[in-house]
């Protein structure tokens, strides 16, 4: 058996415990005990929340692209791209969730043979300790360029743009709904090159759809206070925290909860009072910070949000996000419904 059988055996093993809700069919292909236990807890609770949804798994598939190979003398570290497919039926309807996540799978040799050792992702929802409030680090190429296929420009809204010189203030705008979860549609699985492109990208793509959506920008020019991108100046990108980083995005919404103009958001307490264009934000240890982002795009057949995001990209998941390996029992969410006029 090749090493390239052993990594396809444990895409299948792991294909199936999630259709199982148990890590029991990795354990012929994975040598690690405690990865496998870690694994199981995760199918665990995803079994556990299509229960919850009354949703019932009708099948998985999932499409590999190798993305980097490197031999030693023990074996293979192997750097996998994994687009995810869990269709579902709750009721009459059936539903289809998408997710790709990229893996760095360890494959040991073992007698004549190879095994999976273990594997770790190479993103996660979480973020990495002490980013949550600081500048990300873009995501470079081989040559350490800035991975991008044409240059940045300013962003400046239509509203702004359109004013006479004696208006006072910009016009009322209107949010666009539809066309905001249109371009969440477009680009949950690759970056828009229109804009940098982050190492923990969930909260720039969630600015990206709601300014696709018609929200104006905030632009105060100073990085800790408004919401705003304004492409590259002097070789940088510049942008303000609230519209890359997930603590500082909740916390712009909390402050301007009681303005009258821009964009603005209001807590909701259940999430089905969520209307596609609305976002959640994610406390992965209820400590009052949040690392992650998400934009709703629909509804399931029980009224529950669906949502697109970035890091791991995600189409149509289910909002709890109970699956994700950055999920803890403290996790805590907040409901933010964005103003229809801005």
């Amino acid at each position: 058996m090749s090493w390239k059988t052993a990594l396809y055996n444990y895409i299948h093993a792991k294909n199936q415990a999630e259709l199982e809700g148990s890590a029991a069919p990795l354990e012929a292909y994975v040598s690690d005990r405690d990865f496998v236990r870690k694994q199981d807890l995760r199918m665990r609770r995803l079994r556990d929340s299509f229960l919850e949804r009354d949703a019932r798994l009708l099948r998985g598939e999932t499409k590999l692209r190798l993305q980097g190979v490197k031999e030693s003398p023990w074996g293979i570290v192997a750097d996998i791209r994994l687009h995810r497919f869990l269709d579902y039926r709750i009721g009459a309807a059936e539903g289809r969730e998408e997710r790709i996540e990229t893996e760095r799978v360890l494959i040991e040799r073992r007698g004549g043979g190879w095994l999976v050792q273990n594997a770790e992702g190479l993103q996660g929802e979480r973020g990495r300790p002490g980013r949550a409030d600081g500048i990300q680090i873009p995501v470079y190429d081989a040559f350490g360029s800035p991975q991008r296929t044409a240059p940045s420009i300013p962003y400046i809204h239509p509203s702004i743009r359109n004013s006479r010189p004696q208006e006072s203030a910009p016009r009322k705008t209107i949010y666009n709904r539809p066309r905001a979860v249109q371009y969440a549609e477009t680009w949950w699985q690759t970056p828009n090159p229109r804009y940098e492109y982050f190492e923990v990208d969930c909260t720039n793509f969630v600015s990206q759809c709601l300014f696709a959506g018609g929200a104006p920008m905030d632009y105060t020019g100073k990085r800790d206070s408004g919401w705003w991108y304004a492409g590259k100046n002097g070789g940088q990108e510049q942008w303000s925290y609230s519209w890359a980083v997930a603590n500082s995005l909740h916390a712009f919404f909390v402050r301007s909860a009681h303005k009258n103009h821009g964009l603005r958001g209001t807590e909701v307490e259940d999430p089905r009072e969520l209307q596609p264009g609305d976002t959640i934000s994610y406390d992965w240890d209820g400590d009052g910070r949040f690392q992650h982002n998400t934009f709703v795009i629909g509804k399931d057949a029980n009224g529950m949000p669906l949502v697109n995001a970035h890091t791991f990209n995600s189409r149509n998941r289910y909002w709890a996000y109970k699956d994700s390996p950055a999920w803890t029992e403290r996790t805590k969410y907040v409901f933010i419904h964005v103003a229809d006029e801005m």
